[in-house]
C-alpha cells in the first residue's frame, strides 16, 4: 500500500509520518508512507493524507500556491483521503478568519471562531469524544480523549456529515465524512492510543469508490 502525506509546507510532516509508520506497524500492514509535493506519486498512491496547521488562509493559499490544490480536488473525490486539523478545515467553502477567507469548497460549510465564553480560546488539549459507528471510528471507546489545538471549528451545512463530536462551550464536530473521506479536527498522530487507532483503521479502510 501507498500513503502520501501531502506535502504543502504547511504541517506537523515529522508527526504525522511517525504516527502513520506506529499505525501500519499496529494494524500488521506494509506501507509506503512518503511526505511528499510530486502530483505523479500523490496520484499514485493508494490512500492521501492532508495535514495542515496554522491559519486556514494560509495553508489554503499555500497549497495553491504549491499547485496541489487541483490534485487534492482529484484525491478527495477518488482515494480513502483523510484531513487533519487545519487539512479538514479548508476543504470548506470558506471562514470567519482574518476577516473571511477561502476554502477548497467540497465540503458545504463554514469555519467559524469559538463563541465568546469563558473557555480559553484556543482550545488547546485533551478533549473527550464521542462517534457514531463507522469503520474508522472501530475499537475506540465513548468518551476516548484526542488532543485539540484550534480556535475555529467547522460548521458543516449538512449535520449528517457530523460522526464525532467534542464538547468545548459548544459541540465541536470532531470528526466528519462520508463514502470515501474523512477530517479530523483534532489531531490523531498526537493523541496516543486511540489516535493511533484512527489511524490504523484509515489503513485498513476500504470505502466503495464511485
Amino acid at each position: 500500500m501507498k500513503l502520501a502525506i501531502i506535502d504543502y509546507g504547511r504541517g506537523n510532516l515529522h508527526s504525522v509520518h511517525s504516527g502513520f509508520e506506529k499505525a501500519a506497524e499496529l494494524a500488521g500492514l506494509d506501507v509506503n508512507i512518503q511526505v511528499t509535493h510530486d502530483p505523479a506519486w500523490i496520484l499514485a498512491a493508494d490512500k492521501v493524507c492532508l495535514p495542515g496547521v496554522g491559519a486556514m488562509g494560509d495553508c489554503f493559499a499555500q497549497l495553491k500556491a504549491a499547485g496541489l490544490d487541483q490534485i487534492v480536488r482529484q484525491c478527495f473525490a477518488q482515494k480513502p483521503f483523510l484531513g487533519i486539523c487545519v487539512g479538514m478545515q479548508i476543504l470548506f467553502e470558506a471562514g470567519d478568519e482574518h476577516g473571511g477567507c477561502e476554502g477548497l469548497g467540497l465540503v458545504a460549510g463554514q469555519v467559524v471562531r469559538f463563541p465568546k465564553s469563558e473557555l480559553k480560546v484556543p482550545h488547546m488539549g485533551w478533549s473527550p469524544v464521542t462517534h457514531k459507528p463507522h469503520p474508522v471510528l472501530v475499537g475506540i471507546p465513548a468518551g476516548a480523549r484526542f488532543y485539540f489545538v484550534h480556535s475555529y471549528h467547522v460548521l458543516p451545512a449538512d449535520p449528517d456529515l457530523v460522526l464525532a463530536s467534542a464538547p468545548y462551550g459548544v459541540s465541536v464536530p470532531a470528526v466528519i465524512g462520508r463514502d470515501n473521506w474523512l477530517a479530523t479536527q483534532f489531531h490523531p498522530e498526537k493523541s496516543h492510543q486511540w489516535g493511533l487507532q484512527l489511524l490504523a483503521n484509515f489503513l485498513n479502510w476500504s470505502p466503495t469508490l464511485s
